[in-house]
């Protein structure tokens, strides 16, 4: 059987396909559109879908729209109480006509679609389904989802067991960990529904002790897998950041206790979840789920033996779930992940075109893995473009800009070159073999880049680009069997330096999505100073890019 999910309510709209039971593609929008996050946050918003992803994943499954058994929106109008709280109406009717009319659009976005196989696919359920249905190990297991809202909801806690979820607590708005998040987010200056990693971030270089005991009378866990959250005044804490303007002390101490005080009430909502459950294994999904702090956390201070994040945790991922609900709903046999390179992938042929058609000068190195690694170890930054792309927000060795850890003025570097923030880090690619060694805290082996690590301080000193004010990393562990050639470069790159952790950051400048085919990558190379470009088989170098040699 043949299921779309698509996501296009609320923000980074996307779409996937299972066949079969088998997750065969996910793309999000913004990687075709060129849009960052496929479109503005906002009700207006919610009738555009996300039509690229959504034919390239049917295109890449070889299956037409009247093939489809059946398409998942992951919005369920019918959940939506006539007046929500705390939300402006007249904007909440509109979104809410828009999603009850979904099936007509995407029966004209896809023609030959029954509007009548649309099934409206609860938010937070398809988050859960994910996370609890696309985890490795088994479909059984507590779920746990937490953004900023849903239909009605912020928050879902339950279990799947033979793949059957049962929802064990669920959160009504306005009360939402994920809002009052969004909110100190654009107090801070910074969008909201985007930039939120940012102020996780930024909390690491402030004193989560300053705001405490406000904030604990705030935001407050109240029993029963539920949370109970007073408005904040957030001028009488701290004076509003203006865009643009210097973070300050007050900024960080701010977005400090908040992190802090979400962790804390995220520690007792699982708490409560595994003594209901008595379950081992807790997934996790929703936007709140991209918070490696608190992941970390989770991992290493909650009762659950095992956490597994699904690496497109936003609302992205609820595409992927809702095609995996309907499946399972369905009696399918549903495979779980292997990888998140669920993207758009191109053969030597399809590079090399793009090249000539460039006419850039470009080799074909015997050895690519030890031409980057030499590379690396002398100190040149490389774009790094192989495979499929990765569905989620997270460079994971497909999409990503690579440096040699060894060189503190690296972050600042790579910083200046992407055009982020100086307060924010960079993440380690690490051998699995090896990251034992090196870090420690966070769950390992780490492919999705979901938790943060504690540095091993005879480390700190000989990979001080990748480690962070408070002495921690982002890690991601690299496997030889699932990807041979990022670990052969790592492997070559240890030969060269003795280092067995290479930098890796998403392939993109500021404002723009990460880079998703080949001539997003020469775009992207050609606008910032890399030196080297490795698409595919092929390299590129900046010296001679544009002559031929």
């Amino acid at each position: 059987m043949r299921f779309l999910g698509v996501n296009a309510i609320f923000h980074d709209p996307a779409a996937a396909i299972v066949v079969d039971g088998e997750i065969v593609a996910a793309a999000e929008e913004e990687r075709f559109s060129r849009r960052k996050h496929g479109k503005e946050p906002v009700p207006f918003s919610a009738w555009e879908l996300p039509e690229q992803a959504m034919r390239w994943c049917l295109d890449e499954a070889g299956v037409r729209p009247d093939e489809l058994d059946g398409v998942a929106y992951s919005y369920d109008p019918a959940l939506v109480p006539t007046e929500q709280q705390g939300q402006d109406p007249t904007w909440e009717r509109l979104r809410t006509l828009y999603a009850e009319r979904a099936p007509r659009f995407l029966a004209t976005a896809l023609p030959g679609l029954d509007p009548a196989r649309v099934v409206h696919v609860a938010h937070h359920v398809a988050h859960a389904a994910s996370a609890g249905l696309a985890a490795p190990g088994g479909r059984d297991g507590a779920v746990f989802v937490a953004d900023g809202r849903g239909e009605a909801a912020s928050h879902l806690a339950g279990v799947y067991r033979d793949g059957r979820l049962e929802v064990l607590a669920r959160q009504s708005l306005p009360d939402s960990l994920g809002l009052t998040y969004e909110d100190l987010t654009q107090h801070l200056g910074f969008r909201r529904s985007s930039d939120e990693y940012k102020i996780m971030a930024l909390a690491s270089y402030g004193d989560p002790r300053r705001f405490a005991e406000e904030l604990e009378e705030l935001i407050r866990y109240a029993g029963d897998g539920l949370v109970a959250i007073d408005p904040v005044d957030w001028d009488a804490l701290v004076k509003r950041r203006d865009s643009g303007a210097e973070c300050t002390g007050d900024h960080a101490d701010l977005a400090a206790g908040v992190q802090r005080r979400v962790e804390d009430v995220l520690l007792e909502l699982v708490g409560w979840l595994h003594e209901r459950t008595g379950e081992r294994r807790l997934t996790m999904a929703g936007g709140v789920a991209l918070n490696c702090v608190a992941n970390t956390r989770i991992a290493a201070e909650g009762p659950f033996d095992e956490v597994w994040v699904q690496p497109a945790a936003g609302d992205a991922g609820t595409a992927l779930g809702g095609a995996l609900h309907l499946a399972q709903e369905a009696g399918e046999d549903v495979s779980p992940m292997r990888g998140a390179d669920l993207g758009r992938g191109f053969d030597d042929d399809e590079l090399a075109a793009v090249l000539e058609r460039a006419d850039v000068a470009y080799e074909r190195p015997d050895d690519l893995a030890e031409t980057i690694a030499a590379a690396l170890a002398r100190n040149e930054l490389v774009a790094w473009f192989q495979g499929r792309s990765e569905y989620g927000p997270r460079a994971l060795g497909h999409r990503s800009l690579l440096a040699n850890p060894a060189h503190p003025a690296n972050l600042e570097r790579l910083n200046d070159v992407k055009g982020r923030e100086q307060f924010r880090p960079v993440a380690p690619m690490v051998l699995a073999e090896r990251a034992a060694d090196i870090f420690s805290r966070g769950p390992l082996p780490s492919p999705y880049m979901l938790f943060v690590h504690d540095v091993a301080p005879d480390w700190r000193d000989r990979i001080p680009a990748v480690v962070h004010t408070d002495g921690t990393a982002r890690v991601q562990t690299v496997c030889a069997e699932d990807d041979p050639l990022l670990a052969r470069m790592l492997y070559r790159f240890e030969a060269h330096t003795g280092l067995p952790v290479v930098v890796n950051t998403s392939l993109n400048t500021a404002g723009r999505p990460m880079v998703d085919d080949p001539r997003d990558a020469l775009e992207c190379f050609g606008s910032a100073p890399v030196d080297v470009l490795a698409l595919g088989p092929f390299v590129v170098r900046r010296r001679d890019a544009h002559g031929r040699c």
